[in-house]
């Protein structure tokens, strides 16, 4: 508010300036013959010595430069972009002001030069002022098309953001989520029929089952999930292979189990057997479940 303030206060007193330079100069070039002639006959009579003419309009042209110089000293000071061409035509008037200064009984020639050069700089004036206001108008124009262009960018960033949480939604949406995750111990009879056991000598493989639930939005076709079977050394049992992903993690699996998914509940499940030379010690064993490199759940199982 302060600084509004100052502006319209330079302004309003820049215009005085003007006002008076410019009316001063037509005072000077205004006066006429019969005028001066009244003048000197009013001196005659009172007995005073009466400077000459060319002296007078030399005072007069010094009065409306130092006018013009007040007007340039406050429009500087409002600090516009026109203040290095404000500060040159200062210079000028100033320069003017010297010469008339210390020049000692100007012939008529000579007022005549300094009339017109003082016409001139009163001219500039009027230009300056003109470029002001229409740098004013266009720096309100560029202020407001920096606006449009700033909402615009606003609703852009918004826009995007929108975007950018709604594929996150989508990708989230589609992934696959599984539950039910078990592990049992199976020895197989004589005849083939599996029973479920929780003594490690009678155990001869580990059945892993979970289910996927249903999405509508996950893509369909064959799905591959990563089993990692732990013994109680931290080993992983199995094919204990590794495999690296796109993400530059890496996941060393005892198994895969692959389903064909069509959007509907799936129940899954995989055998890990007795390898040649293995038997399954007494103890617990750690199962995780991998969709890739993100583990969906994990059961255990512990043998005596």
């Amino acid at each position: 508010m302060k600084e509004q303030y100052n502006n319209k206060w330079l302004t309003a007193l820049l215009a005085v300036f003007f006002g008076f330079g410019l009316g001063a100069t037509v005072f000077i070039f205004s006066k006429g013959p019969i005028d001066r002639e009244k003048t000197k006959d009013v001196n005659k009579l009172q007995g005073i010595v009466e400077p000459s003419q060319e002296t007078k309009d030399q005072k007069n042209i010094l009065d409306s430069l130092n006018v013009l110089k007040l007007a340039y000293d406050v429009a500087i000071l409002e600090k516009t972009a026109l203040s290095q061409e404000l500060e040159l035509e200062r210079r000028n008037v100033e320069n003017l002001m010297e010469i008339i200064k210390y020049s000692k009984n100007p012939s008529p020639s000579q007022i005549k030069v300094y009339r017109k050069q003082l016409s001139d700089l009163s001219a500039k004036v009027l230009e300056i002022k003109n470029l002001k206001f229409q740098n004013k108008n266009l720096l309100t124009e560029i202020e407001s098309q920096n606006l449009v262009m700033y909402k615009q960018k606003a609703e852009n960033d918004t826009l995007l953001l929108k975007q950018k949480k709604l594929e996150s939604t989508l990708i989230d949406a589609s992934k696959l989520s599984a539950n039910t995750f078990k592990v049992i111990a199976l020895r197989e009879k004589k005849s083939g029929k599996e029973l479920e056991t929780d003594k490690a000598k009678n155990t001869e493989k580990l059945k892993i089952s979970f289910s996927v639930n249903g999405n509508t939005v996950a893509k369909t076709g064959k799905k591959v999930f990563y089993i990692q079977v732990l013994d109680q050394k931290n080993t992983v049992l199995g094919e204990n292979k590794l495999i690296e992903f796109d993400t530059d993690k890496a996941l060393v699996y005892s198994f895969i189990v692959v389903v064909d998914f069509q959007g509907k509940p799936a129940n899954v499940y995989g055998i890990l057997n007795e390898e040649d030379g293995f038997q399954f010690q007494k103890g617990t064993y750690f199962v995780n479940f991998f969709d890739k490199q993100e583990i969906m759940g994990s059961a255990s199982i512990t043998l005596e």
